[in-house]
């Protein structure tokens, strides 16, 4: 009894709050961890680029007296002489064109290949997911390519070249279906009553409903074919034709090689597609989280 007379009172949890201060620990050091995970993630994809930015600007003898050191000048001029020395200014325009014409073309057929999948027009349609998955381990298989275009008389052709890079549509498919599947099918049944055709249906309703999606599709293709230089070597036989990945191999001789103004030329390269990712990078999160995880 206590000394009101009343009977104990209700204990502390002793365990709970002995508890609470080693779960804060625990937490805070959960925290550290992934801050220190992140910052290496950072420094790894850092130290590449800040590798490539400190050559860039050194002169040429600068970099032969010491290739991994730290540059003692500023040299600007690089960036202006890798687009006047070799004409780089076609190869980008190339690259451009290329891959413009290449991703949106390939976006689109994604499209109309996913719809009639997800929406069960065709018959067995999961096998085509199956399709889908297979075509991404398949080998790329140059050989067959190089026969097809030289016996249609596309060799050294930039249509030729677009058209097998407009193929390769790779994971666009599945996350398109994927993301279709959420769409209501009563969307669909409305537009057929009001008697809207099949492509104006895709053009006007599903194109605006899935543009996550789809520009996720564009910026991955868009990558694929910025960064291509095989096809491109096997293709192409006229340097006037290269694109900017390709054209890089201009500032390498049999003898020497102007190390300074590749690694200047190679930065004037990334820089387009880190500004499109960047200007779309919402999207491109939306789209294929959407695009994963729907359906």
């Amino acid at each position: 009894m206590s000394a009101t007379g009343r009977g104990p009172g209700p204990r502390p949890r002793r365990r709970e709050l002995d508890l609470e201060p080693s779960s804060n620990v625990s937490s805070r050091g959960a925290n550290v961890a992934v801050y220190v995970g992140i910052t290496l993630v950072l420094v790894g994809f850092a130290f590449p680029l800040l590798f490539i930015l400190n050559t860039s600007l050194k002169t040429q003898a600068g970099f032969y007296a010491d290739p991994s050191g730290l540059t003692n000048t500023l040299e600007f001029g690089n960036f202006v002489a890798a687009f006047t020395q070799v004409d780089f200014a076609r190869f980008l325009l190339n690259s451009a064109l290329y891959t413009l014409v290449s991703a949106s073309v390939g976006t689109v057929a994604s499209l109309l290949v996913a719809f009639p999948v997800a929406r069960n027009f065709l018959k067995r349609s999961s096998i085509w997911n199956i399709v889908f998955i297979l075509a991404l381990f398949l080998p790329i298989a140059l050989v067959t390519q190089f026969q097809l275009l030289l016996r249609l008389g596309l060799y050294n052709s930039q249509f030729g070249y677009i058209l097998l890079l407009s193929s390769a549509v790779g994971i666009s498919p599945l996350l398109i279906v994927s993301y279709l599947r959420s769409l209501p099918i009563e969307l669909d049944e409305a537009a057929a009553i009001d008697g809207v055709g099949y492509f104006r249906y895709l053009i006007t309703f599903v194109a605006p409903l899935t543009s996550p999606v789809l520009i996720t599709c564009f910026i991955l293709q868009a990558l694929g074919v910025w960064n291509e230089i095989i096809l491109a070597t096997v293709v192409f036989s006229d340097s006037n034709k290269y694109p900017a990945s390709l054209g890089l191999h201009t500032f390498q001789g049999a003898y020497s090689s102007q190390w300074p103004l590749l690694a200047a030329a190679t930065l004037i390269v990334a820089f387009p597609i880190v500004v499109l990712y960047a200007s779309l990078q919402k999207f491109f999160v939306a789209g294929a989280l959407n695009g994963a995880f729907k359906g």
